[in-house]
């Protein structure tokens, strides 16, 4: 496909946090240095001297990772200065990175962005310790050949996260994960890995959490996008604010539909996509979906000077 198409943006989602992000940002960018303030201002303790310094138990723990990742990847986009229908025309954001994305397109703002995420991880971590749960990432097998393994296990597991060809992770109880696993390991999985999380995200142990992240997006502002967002829930474009409420209150319990998202950007004529946040999983993901797409990795200093001067990527 042509390379040169219509740009997309693509935001991390937990995971993607290390101790030091965002500090060269801060230093480098005023507007970066503006964002990170401004959240430590909101949120009532110094998040960028978490982000920037750690320690790394706490940044990990998802009621901060959440935010964290979220100022990081706004601060970013800062930086670069791009306008949503000018310098690109799609965002999407994995899981926590819808929110960064809806922000990017003009739907929150970033205020009360920033306490919808960091209530979002609040509740999430609250959740793993009511239900507790855990996830484990299955390589080399599709979505329905693991959807027909897990039909018959014990207790919930779910398909959480279908990231790409070969690349989904399952979410739920911790006795169903394990037999999960062993089924997927039995079945012909290339590996399958345990994942080091808090809970089980995306699946029906997240309901309580759920519950409070709707009232919370009711007392939020949205208005219309200024470039379609994918939602992960339905992998389709969303733009109205209540199609953006609805999606966001299914996220928890739905699915992460990556892939299938990418695919539909893709086909909407996307040819250009940029990673901005803290690491290169979106653009490691991207190259196994179509490796003629361009994937640049937008999230320190020196990336965002060589992307405003048109330098390479990945």
């Amino acid at each position: 496909m042509d390379a040169g198409g219509r740009t997309a943006l693509l935001f991390p989602g937990q995971g993607s946090q290390s101790v030091g992000m965002g500090r060269d940002l801060a230093h480098a960018y005023p507007e970066a240095r503006a964002l990170f303030d401004r959240a430590d201002e909101i949120l009532g303790f110094p998040l960028s001297r978490l982000c920037f310094e750690g320690p790394e138990a706490q940044l990990r723990e998802t009621r901060n990772t959440q935010p964290a990742i979220f100022v990081h990847s706004l601060a970013a986009l800062a930086s670069l200065g791009f306008e949503p229908g000018t310098d690109f025309h799609a965002a999407a954001g994995h899981s926590l990175g819808e929110y960064s994305a809806y922000v990017a397109a003009g739907s929150l703002a970033y205020d009360d962005a920033l306490r919808l995420v960091r209530r979002r991880g609040e509740l999430m971590y609250q959740a793993g310790i009511d239900r507790p749960g855990t996830m484990a990432a299955i390589l080399g097998m599709e979505p329905e050949r693991i959807r027909g393994l897990l039909e018959g296990v014990t207790g919930i597991v779910v398909p959480a996260n279908e990231n790409g060809p070969g690349q989904v992770v399952i979410s739920g109880e911790v006795a169903a994960v394990q037999e999960g696993m062993e089924r997927c390991k039995s079945a012909g999985a290339k590996r399958v890995i345990p994942l080091e999380v808090s809970g089980a995200f995306h699946s029906p142990l997240m309901e309580g959490a759920a519950r409070g992240l709707r009232e919370a997006l009711a007392q939020v502002r949205i208005s219309p996008a200024r470039v379609p967002v994918y939602a992960n829930a339905s992998a389709a474009p969303v733009v109205e604010p209540e199609e953006i409420r609805a999606s966001l209150a299914a996220q928890l319990l739905s699915p992460v539909k990556w892939e299938t998202g990418i695919r539909a950007m893709l086909s909407a004529g996307c040819g250009r996509f940029v990673e901005i946040g803290p690491g290169r999983v979106l653009c490691g993901l991207m190259r196994s979906i179509d490796r003629s797409a361009t994937a640049l990795a937008a999230g320190g200093a020196e990336e965002i000077a060589n992307l405003k001067i048109g330098g390479g990527g990945s």
